[in-house]
């Protein structure tokens, strides 16, 4: 009987070729499209060390031969998988792709750690080819062409997605790193423990970062530690990015943007709160911004803008005290629009919701109405007031109100005459004043009336 078992299995067996399926470490004719690190030999407990063998996992996901190609230079790998299986991996040392331009390529599900012998001033992947240079932190992005040569700059990886990966950088350095890339996915990842940032991307364009978590701390808010939050979440020195439903939960700054043609929508930012020194989002390339910021979550911690040129920041909810600042670098502001945004704070307190830090000698387009607040000092580039009085003069002080001082281009009003001392309800009036957000109307006769007034700045 169990010969004939093993007999009716065999014959089984070959009919349906349950043989182990070929590696990736297998000759290049055949080969399977899915990578295991797991079989070169990283350790899926995270007991040892897997830097080496996850990185010869992609040496061998980069080597599969393919004459096709995705932008110039760069190979298309034909979606190549590399596979985490759910792993555990503890790594030592940045997980560096190959230096060849290639793309079509995908890495997902599992967990990256880094270990104590981690470098501080590193991330975990690092999408970096040994001929490109690091931007200074300090620096902007506004192209996507070398000064010198007038030419379009280098795309080394073009179409790499990051999915269902936990990031965890244990305090020494960051996540991830992409420089010189085109069209980067990260999905569904969650970013625990950076010091220096989640997620940095330079140069090149069109990173997308959806549905994915970030955060230094653990934390879920009203953290005691929260005033010794440091680092970034994000920080984007590229052109025409997107992050789209994203939370950041714990970091000094949530998202900088360096870079143009940025939109950022549907992010909820509890990271390190205003009151305690820290930002939301930063708008850093200053003159030149053309970023538009939707639909966000600004919670207990701000949006900063220096010289914001073309920003868009609409259906926003900002909660305890959470406000807008505008900072003067060379005291420029173009095409900025703050509308329809939802503003909640301290009554107490009365923060505006929007703030200058610094002078603006050059404003021109900006657009601040139809915002929500309650508790808030409520800030706008529109006034309206009506003022009623027995007299000749009506004074509208928009002061209060009004984001820049002593700045009113366009101005109307409307006088509604109930009759004077002699019942005389016509008289000639006029405009006498407008300066520092004052509007003064005079009568040459005194009447009772109601002046209403309209004012932009």
């Amino acid at each position: 009987m169990v010969l004939q078992e093993a007999t009716s299995f065999n014959q089984y067996k070959g009919r349906l070729d349950i043989s182990p399926s070929p590696s990736a470490a297998q000759t290049t004719q055949g080969r399977s499209r899915v990578v295991y690190p797991a079989e070169y030999g990283a350790d899926t407990s995270g007991a040892r060390d897997s830097s080496e063998a996850i990185i010869k996992a992609l040496e061998d996901a980069f080597s599969l031969e393919s004459e096709a190609e995705l932008l110039a230079g760069v190979k298309d790998l034909g979606g190549v998988l590399v596979d985490l299986q759910g792993g555990n991996y503890t790594i030592s040392k940045p997980i560096k792709f190959p230096n060849s331009a290639a793309g079509n390529l995908v890495v997902h599900g599992g967990t990256l750690r880094a270990s104590e012998e981690f470098p501080t001033d590193r991330h975990l992947v690092e999408l970096w080819a040994s001929s490109t240079q690091k931007l200074p932190k300090t620096s902007s992005y506004d192209n996507l062409y070398d000064k010198k040569l007038q030419q379009p700059k280098g795309i080394y990886y073009e179409d790499i997605t990051f999915r269902d990966i936990l990031f965890d950088s244990g305090y020494r350095g960051g996540g991830i790193f992409v420089i010189d890339s085109a069209r980067i996915r990260i999905n569904n990842c969650f970013f625990l423990h950076f010091t220096t940032e989640g997620i940095l991307v330079q140069d090149g364009h069109e990173t997308y970062i959806s549905s994915s978590f970030l955060g230094q701390h653990s934390t879920i808010g009203g953290d005691p530690g929260e005033r010794q939050f440091s680092g970034t979440a994000i920080d984007l020195a590229s052109n025409d990015n997107a992050v789209t439903d994203v939370a950041i939960f714990s970091a000094a700054i949530g998202i900088i943007l360096r870079g143009q043609a940025n939109i950022v929508t549907g992010v909820h930012c509890y990271n390190k709160a205003t009151g305690f020194g820290g930002t939301g989002i930063l708008v850093k390339l200053a003159g030149n911004s053309q970023t538009r910021i939707d639909n966000c979550y600004m919670d207990y911690t701000s949006i900063v803008m220096e010289d914001p040129v073309q920003v868009h920041v609409t259906n926003g909810y900002f909660l305890g005290d959470a406000n807008i600042v505008v900072k003067s670098i060379k005291g420029q502001i173009s095409g900025l629009n703050i509308v329809n945004n939802m503003f909640t704070g301290n009554p107490n307190s009365k923060v505006p919701i929007v703030a200058l830090d610094g002078e603006f000698g050059n404003v021109d387009q900006v657009v601040i109405d139809l915002n929500s607040v309650d508790g808030m000092g409520l800030r706008s580039t529109v006034g309206k007031q009506s003022v009623a009085g027995n007299g000749t003069k009506w004074v509208a002080d928009f002061s209060g109100v009004l984001v820049f001082p002593n700045r009113i281009n366009h101005f109307q009003y409307s006088f509604y005459s109930q009759g004077g001392p002699d019942n005389n309800k016509f008289v000639n009036h006029a405009v006498t004043n407008v300066t520092n957000n004052v509007v003064i109307v005079e009568s040459d006769k005194p009447v009772n009336g109601v002046v209403s007034f309209l004012v932009e700045q």
